[in-house]
């Protein structure tokens, strides 16, 4: 029986907490998984910004990314290593770099989500190029805003089809507020989208692999309290469609992390789908406080799980599956359970849940035990220095341990579901 080694790599920009939290649990772990006859180590350690040559091979099995959605350089490295070296990436290059929410809320209207009805403006300044003047007056149709907006009613939302983070978003009430959020949008392409209004729940599923994690997000409060801290606040039936809804759009775009956004009506219980190209999501303690150490698990039991197997990367999106699904005359809801299907068996739920019991059930108590000691409250206190002033390191540091701390005492730090 020969010791193997598999390598994953973490490339980052600006993450602290997340990744000191990651490669001290993985210490703990000290795992030594018997597979195919040899024994499986993993080593873990980060990504650096180098010249590279194309030919040159690749030493990681599987790669966490958080920085190619904006630094080129690595995200060409990266499809590099996938192509020639058959790299394992979360997430897929091609699909991050493509798929913005434009092309997500138009794949999912297709599949039938209830995405509110939007419209795509022209944007209301160009850069000057040479060929614009002449293709403006041959083909740009002059247009009334107002009336777009009349169509699809107040109140609605103007934002960046491409945007994240909320820049460039605005609630529009009336013709007066749209004029100027189009006036002020310069040269984005803005969607104009008819706001679930009014709502009574927010909620983000965050989708790690198979595993899925559903918060109540409270959006007008301060960014340390938006992800709330109630539990058991869906009904299983609207629990297992936020979940199914993600998985859905996580296996459909080759998306491993992802979170996806959802509004309910009030009054009438439906679900809307409003942002859901998210896939490189928040994933600090200073946004997550008790949610982050499931966040930070869910990492290793993934990561973890493609190395050791050597899962294929899936360097091809097959959407065919989806849409001969969609064109049936199956209800909404039959039709979704069928979708998350597909993604179950792409996800290979059975197999990784099997490969958590065997291998990685001991993760549970030393998470536990790991969120409690200072290395853990150091990896708080550098991403709070890392955005807070002087004065508010201590306080905000001490605020987010104690929700982790909140987390140590409740039943979903014993284990639980994984997916």
């Amino acid at each position: 029986m020969a010791h193997q080694v598999r390598k994953i790599g973490l490339s980052l920009g600006a993450d602290v907490c997340w990744p000191l939290c990651y490669e001290g649990l993985m210490d703990k772990l000290a795992l030594s998984i018997p597979w195919q006859g040899d024994t499986v180590g993993i080593a873990v350690d980060r990504v650096t910004i180098e010249p590279f040559d194309l030919r040159q091979g690749c030493r990681y099995d599987v790669v966490l990314d958080r920085l190619t959605h904006w630094y080129h350089l690595s995200r060409e490295w990266i499809k590099k290593a996938i192509l020639m070296d058959d790299l394992y990436v979360l997430n897929n290059p091609w699909a991050v770099q493509s798929m913005e929410k434009h092309t997500s809320y138009a794949a999912m209207m297709r599949l039938g989500m209830p995405v509110p009805e939007t419209w795509l403006l022209p944007p209301k300044q160009y850069e000057p190029l040479p060929d614009l003047p002449i293709t403006l007056k041959r083909y740009a149709k002059l247009f009334d805003l107002p009336s777009v907006a009349k169509k699809l009613g107040y109140p609605l939302f103007m934002k960046p089809y491409d945007g994240g983070g909320w820049k460039g978003v605005s609630r529009i009430d009336d013709e007066q507020r749209l004029k100027k959020s189009y006036e002020e949008s310069g040269k984005f392409v803005m969607h104009l989208q008819k706001a679930v209004d009014p709502f009574d729940s927010f909620v983000r599923c965050i989708g790690f692999g198979p595993q899925t994690y559903l918060v109540r997000y409270d959006p007008e409060v301060p960014l340390h309290d938006r992800y709330t801290m109630d539990r058991n606040f869906l009904t299983p039936e609207e629990d297992l469609l936020l979940r199914e809804q993600t998985l859905t759009i996580n296996s459909f775009f080759g998306w491993d992390f992802n979170s996806c956004e959802s509004l309910r009506l009030a009054g009438v219980g439906s679900w809307h789908p409003i942002d859901f190209a998210n896939a490189c999501p928040d994933s600090q303690v200073t946004s997550l406080h008790m949610h982050f150490p499931w966040l930070v698990k869910a990492k290793l039991r993934w990561s973890i799980f493609c190395a050791v197997t050597k899962r294929p990367f899936r360097k091809t999106l097959d959407w065919q599956p989806f849409f001969d699904i969609a064109a049936t005359d199956a209800p909404y809801r039959e039709k979704l359970t069928a979708y998350a299907n597909i993604a179950r068996a792409r996800f290979d739920v059975d197999r990784f849940v099997e490969f958590c019991e065997t291998h990685l059930g001991h993760l549970d108590e030393v998470a536990w035990e790991f969120f409690g000691t200072a290395q853990a409250k150091d990896a708080v206190r550098q991403k709070v220095a890392a955005l807070y002033p002087a004065h508010e390191i201590e306080p905000f540091t001490e605020l987010f341990w104690s929700r982790v701390q909140h987390w140590r005492g409740s039943d979903e730090a014993k284990g639980g579901r994984i997916v």
